[in-house]
């Protein structure tokens, strides 16, 4: 019993502090582009584009390019694992940013 009730308040712990972090789309630039989170933390990119579509595409995960959403809409991934991982938008290649999770 008492283990059950351990790792329950260890889990429970580990979700209080995770917390999510935003990324903005802006001008063709991810803002920040460059982050670091804890593991288990979120990441959420907000378009604020007036008319541009993007997309988040982290090709060591995907080998397909990810749907685009447009202004006003946004993309979350919750990293559960540390290291270091880049990303692009598809349309726009040259905007890149990595997330750095510890």
């Amino acid at each position: 019993m008492l283990k059950i009730i351990t790792v329950f308040l260890f889990s429970l712990s580990f979700n209080t502090f995770a917390k999510d972090v935003v990324v903005e789309i802006y001008k063709k630039k991810f803002i920040p582009a460059h982050i670091t989170i804890e593991k288990g933390d979120t990441v959420i990119w907000k378009n604020i584009e007036k008319r541009q579509y993007h997309n988040v595409w982290f090709k060591q995960f995907d080998k397909e390019e990810p749907d685009y959403f447009f202004p006003d809409e946004s993309y979350q991934r919750t990293f559960n694992k540390t290291g270091e991982f880049a990303y692009e938008c598809g349309p726009h290649p040259k905007m890149t940013g990595i997330v750095i999770v510890k």
